[in-house]
């Protein structure tokens, strides 16, 4: 159910931050708050949109930031959960039909879904909303990344993003410029453009072969450039159907690893190998490097797929 990571790694996520700033973003409209509200902690719960996101990336430096995705006739259900942490957590619910760039941004292809927000990096939560037990359990982990992350803040009601605070401008710290191609990859994937961002992310590598963030980047970027239009049952079916097709097995791979479920990915390809011809061999290889560098290598599963797959190779 959760894909909350193990080892508290965060490298590799996609920075929010960047993806949803917007130089003329429309100020948030009073009361946008109220939304899925609960009483005495309004300001944990409150409304996030395309054009105000960058203030629930923001607050994410305080505390994880549920992210709540619902649709018409699927109503947000976790405010009275996350509100019993107490200022812990805070709630941000989005209409996934109204807000694709967020959508997009959290690979989001059904609701209900949740996911979060912790120093303005993602992570996926669930799909659907399971029972109250197991959202907490997800919760608690969670936390637990949250502070192995150094987000170890709380916010009390009256603090959330939509509360007014005049003086709040003048206390936040100055955000540091992404270096060009990295912010035109960032540009590029919030409207879409994967092949655009794929561009600049070599670009980058090319000018600094060790600028690690370009390629855990390009990384990203190109998954996202796979799965762009892809239809999930049908590549799902289609793997089922052809097992020892690579392309097929790549494909379903690739929805493994963007739903966060990086050890089905790892089994799938590392389980494949030792059947395939080297011109097979290379490909997959080099898709799993291309998911250790998502992931992170000090993330256990990466760790262990890499064992494995040392011993194919050798």
């Amino acid at each position: 159910m959760s894909n909350v990571p193990p080892g508290g790694n965060l490298r590799g996520a996609v920075d929010l931050s960047a993806l949803v700033r917007r130089a003329n973003a429309p100020a948030p409209q009073p009361g946008a708050s109220d939304a899925g509200g609960a009483a005495g902690g309004e300001a944990l719960v409150f409304e996030g949109t395309d054009a105000t996101f960058q203030r629930v990336v923001d607050l994410s430096a305080r505390v994880p930031v549920i992210v709540e995705f619902y649709a018409a006739g699927i109503a947000p259900a976790l405010a009275p959960i996350v509100t019993s942490y107490g200022g812990r957590l805070a709630l941000a619910t989005v209409d996934g039909s109204a807000n694709p760039q967020l959508a997009q941004a959290f690979q989001v292809r059904e609701v209900p879904a949740v996911a979060a927000v912790i120093a303005g990096r993602p992570v996926n939560l669930f799909l659907g909303i399971p029972a109250d037990e197991e959202v907490r359990q997800v919760l608690d982990e969670l936390l637990q990344l949250a502070t192995q992350n150094g987000v170890t803040g709380t916010i009390a009601a009256g603090e959330g993003p939509d509360a007014a605070d005049p003086d709040a401008s003048a206390a936040e710290p100055v955000e540091e410029p992404l270096p060009p191609h990295h912010q035109e990859a960032f540009d590029a994937i919030a409207r879409g453009d994967y092949a655009g961002a794929v561009a600049e992310y070599r670009t980058a590598i090319a000018q600094n072969p060790r600028d690690e963030l370009a390629v855990a980047g390009l990384a990203q970027a190109s998954l996202l450039q796979r799965l762009d239009g892809a239809d999930a049952a049908a590549v799902r079916a289609a793997a089922a159907e052809r097992r020892d097709d690579v392309d097929a097995q790549l494909a379903v791979a690739d929805l493994d690893v963007s739903g966060g479920h990086l050890d089905d990915a790892f089994d799938r390809l590392i389980e494949l190998f030792p059947t395939l011809p080297q011109d097979g061999k290379d490909v997959v290889r080099v898709r799993l490097l291309d998911y250790f560098e998502i992931a992170g290598p000090d993330d256990p599963r990466v760790v262990t797929a890499r064992r494995r797959l040392t011993s194919l190779l050798y």
